[in-house]
């Protein structure tokens, strides 16, 4: 299987990876081992100003490569990013940039799933 540079670089270098640790956190999961893929993602917010933004996220995966990297990317890019229940990128984005075969738009949907539920759940 080819992995888009990308890919190789968020799979092999997963800085977000693991659960957050102390104040209360945000959690949602998508998706279950039995389908192949299974996401969580642990999301603190904090007030800026008048927004809440992401002060911190982790995830933890059960999947391919692909989903390990976007999930890992996914926590990355929300912090500082204002805390709404959408992705930093479109799941057809995430396919483009990270150069996923069109085969795993599912796997994408519930790394989306488990980002809007962690973002939507209450504190």
């Amino acid at each position: 299987m080819y992995y888009s540079p990308l890919t190789r670089l968020h799979f092999e270098r997963t800085e977000c990876a693991g659960t957050l640790a102390g104040p209360p956190a945000r959690r949602g999961s998508a998706g279950s081992p039995a389908q192949g893929t299974w996401v969580q993602f642990d999301v603190r917010t904090a007030p800026e100003g008048a927004r809440e933004v992401v002060a911190a996220a982790r995830f933890l995966a059960y999947g391919c490569p692909h989903v390990i990297a976007v999930a890992d990317w996914i926590a990355r890019a929300a912090i500082g990013r204002e805390a709404k229940a959408l992705l930093p990128l479109t799941v057809h984005q995430l396919r483009e940039q990270f150069d996923i075969p069109i085969e795993k738009l599912g796997r994408l949907l519930i790394v989306e799933d488990a980002w809007i539920a962690a973002i939507s759940a209450p504190c």
